[in-house]
């Protein structure tokens, strides 16, 4: 303790601060053998002598692995039954959503400059927006198509 209080003046009610970089970093708190609460600053365990460890950072293998569970999730198989679609009326209903993104992004990438322009970018939005429609009714009538065989 001596290291910590280099010839610093302490008031009596407060303990000395050790500096940062003397701090134990991310430790463990409770022992793994007995479940034991470690006592400030200590390495081993007063209860049964057991080394402290430190505790696991998340690193880029535990991030990945936890991104490719979330990937599963959206897996085309796991879409298509959650949806309760068949695969013709999946694929027309993505082809339907991408169409919709397509007309929100003729409008945030293009910029009006003249009424030529304006005239442009709703012609192309509202081809995007139909193709979305068709899209989806041809979802649709797949869909029906496919419960009528069932």
């Amino acid at each position: 303790m001596s290291e910590v209080v280099d010839n610093a003046p302490q008031e009596f009610w407060r303990p000395p601060v050790a500096p940062a970089e003397s701090a134990i970093p991310a430790m463990v708190e409770v022992c793994d053998r007995c479940e034991t609460e470690f006592m400030i600053g200590a390495r081993y365990c007063h209860g049964c002598g057991a080394e402290r460890q430190t505790k696991a950072a998340p690193n880029g293998a535990h991030t990945w692995a936890h991104a490719v569970r979330l990937l599963r999730v959206l897996e085309f198989q796991n879409v298509k039954e959650w949806l309760g679609l068949s695969m013709a009326s999946l694929i027309a209903f993505f082809a339907g959503l991408g169409c919709l993104l397509a007309a929100i992004a003729v409008g945030a990438i293009y910029s009006v400059q003249t009424l030529a322009d304006f005239q442009a970018i709703q012609s192309w939005r509202v081809q995007w927006l139909l193709a979305a429609l068709a899209a989806f009714v041809a979802g649709i009538l797949l869909k029906q198509a496919g419960s009528v065989r069932k």
